[in-house]
């Protein structure tokens, strides 16, 4: 099989998986209390923990006014609890907005803030740009090791006047002020890209190539899990030829956190 048919396979599937992922998140992502775990007091006349995080999981156990129980993680808009019988179940947000801290006070769960843009674990987006002079088209998925350093696979469609081209590569991100709503960061990485031609009147060969790059670029949260991304590669292209060739790329575009 071609290798540019194989490439652009995987760059189909990696933007299908994007997409639905992207779709998706706001269901499944999560967020762990990692500081602690708090504690609240039942205020309403009982509480219903289901199996999972929807309301499509079945009830199993109802927790009563004045059971003290444990928050243990979160998903969107539900949350992992454990009682004192160490029940430990998942209930929504709203049944949980009456309940009352250790000193009787009302909890106020909060929404999608700052914090955790800035303690965010995964990432997904696409970008679009001028690369080289033609468009391309980007998605990635990427997770973060610590909140100053993550990893992150992209896939890029090229789509130029005298050729096309598909380009898969491993990043890693690098910030320094990961709490900062416009956040910028540094980046380096490798990967391949292959080139075909559109010639058709001289046969040209399919060029496959490793690449590197170095580049700058910031996120800025916008609200909820939403966040602008823009951002700037220098690429080499390792050629088979006596001369490298240097490639400037600009893009930017939306992204999700969960």
């Amino acid at each position: 099989m071609n290798k540019f048919r194989t490439f652009n396979r995987v760059w189909q599937a990696l933007a299908c998986t994007l997409l639905v992922c992207g779709v998706a998140s706001p269901a499944y992502a999560w967020q762990l209390f990692e500081e602690y775990e708090p504690h609240v007091v039942v205020s309403d006349p009982y509480i219903e923990l289901r199996t999972g995080p929807g309301r499509g999981y079945p009830i199993f156990y109802v927790a009563g006014q004045g059971d003290e129980i444990t928050l243990l993680k979160r998903r969107t808009d539900w949350f992992k609890v454990r009682t004192p019988r160490a029940k430990e179940g998942w209930v929504h947000e709203d049944s949980l907005k009456h309940t009352l801290d250790l000193d009787g006070e009302p909890v106020s769960f909060g929404e999608l803030n700052l914090h955790s843009f800035s303690n965010r674990r995964w990432e997904m987006g696409f970008t679009g740009g001028d690369f080289d002079g033609a468009n391309s088209l980007s998605g990635y998925l990427g997770y973060a090791l610590t909140p100053n350093i993550s990893i992150q696979l992209e896939g890029t469609q090229i789509l130029g006047d005298f050729s096309d081209g598909v380009m898969a590569s491993a990043n890693i991100l690098m910030y320094p002020f990961p709490k900062w709503r416009l956040s910028p960061y540094f980046t380096i990485g490798t990967g391949i890209i292959e080139t075909k031609p559109h010639t058709t009147i001289v046969a040209a060969e399919d060029r496959e190539d490793e690449i590197a790059h170095a580049g700058v670029g910031a996120n800025l949260y916008l609200s909820d899990r939403f966040m602008l991304r823009m951002e700037y590669k220098r690429h080499t292209v390792f050629t088979s030829r006596d001369d490298n060739e240097e490639i400037d790329q600009w893009k930017a575009g939306f992204s999700v956190f969960f």
